[in-house]
């Protein structure tokens, strides 16, 4: 198990609530959907493909309890939790359970419609003997019958002590407000870890990447392998206010490149430019994003990529 997550304190009014949750579940199940929802705004990326976040990404939200008390809700959006083959698949496992060992509660997010049972059952099994605080979220309820929603939940209820329920669509919205009111009565008392307009601890050279590799994931979907990545080479800030970004799209064979690059560069274009214009509105100011491929068979054996992706290096 690795280390205790360390976060900053910062000092302010005791007046104030404030604490960690960490945001469990099968991959897929959206973790990620729902912290962005619950923060305001995107901070962790998206897509169908599976396990799609990889390192544990801070989200931070910001509410009121019932007595108005400013609260701050540091959520850790956790890579989804299955059985690891890979060392990049024990990596993105034990990044998961880390984001839990501070955490002041546990979120247990559940797709009902892809249960993805023989990964939810043991994740269940586990929490059950934790002793942190316990919620159970059922998710994309919009697509989802309620008998089915009110079954799963009594299964779940009955292998897990879960100190609440909630039923919520991370799409649409609906239950959100609900569930954040919940998370913010369940934070303790004491100083905010963060300054107020800070909304995720990824740098943004990170969120930069991470971005990039949103886009080849929703633009490619099947024809991409899970094995690839993005290794930022540069962020620098431009003295007209622009920023300039070059990655490096790292693919596990040879014959994923032109499949990436497209005919006539058509695909690898079409990404950039879906990206830069993205990391444009998230950033506020202009972009000059340059991607360039390269194929690096043995990658997920790269230490130093590990430390760029945020995760640790698990024999």
């Amino acid at each position: 198990m690795a280390d205790e997550i360390e976060l900053p304190r910062i000092e302010g009014e005791e007046n104030t609530r404030c604490g960690v949750v960490a945001v469990l579940g099968a991959p897929n199940a959206g973790k990620s959907t729902l912290t962005n929802a619950l923060v305001g705004q995107k901070v962790a990326i998206t897509s169908p493909k599976a396990q799609t976040t990889r390192a544990r990404l801070l989200g931070i939200a910001l509410a009121e309890d019932a007595e108005e008390r400013p609260v701050q809700i540091v959520l850790a959006d956790t890579p989804g939790i299955f059985a690891p083959r890979r060392r990049l698949d024990r990596a993105m496992v034990s990044a998961a359970w880390e984001g839990a060992e501070a955490a002041d509660a546990i979120m247990l997010v559940v797709d009902p419609i892809k249960l993805r049972r023989h990964e939810l059952e043991p994740l269940v099994e586990t929490l059950a003997q934790r002793p942190e605080k316990k919620l159970l979220v059922i998710n994309k309820v919009d697509a989802a019958k309620k008998e089915q929603l009110l079954v799963l939940a009594q299964d779940l209820a009955a292998k897990a002590q879960f100190d609440e329920i909630y039923f919520v669509s991370a799409l649409t919205g609906d239950g959100v407000a609900e569930l954040k009111a919940q998370l913010a009565a369940m934070m303790p008392v004491g100083p905010w870890l963060y300054p107020e307009d800070q909304v995720s601890d990824a740098s943004q050279r990170l969120l930069a990447a991470e971005i990039t590799r949103e886009q080849l994931y929703l633009q490619l979907r099947e024809e991409l392998p899970y094995d690839s990545a993005i290794r930022p080479e540069a962020y620098v800030e431009r003295p007209d206010g622009s920023v300039e970004i070059r990655q490096q799209i790292v693919l596990g064979r040879e014959s994923q490149k032109p499949i990436v690059l497209g005919k006539r560069g058509a695909k690898i274009k079409a990404i950039g430019e879906a990206a830069r214009k993205e990391l444009s509105e998230l950033l506020g100011q202009k972009v000059h994003l340059f991607l360039h491929v390269k194929v690096q068979e043995n990658w997920a054996e790269d230490k130093e990529l590990y430390e760029v992706l945020g995760l640790d290096w698990v024999k």
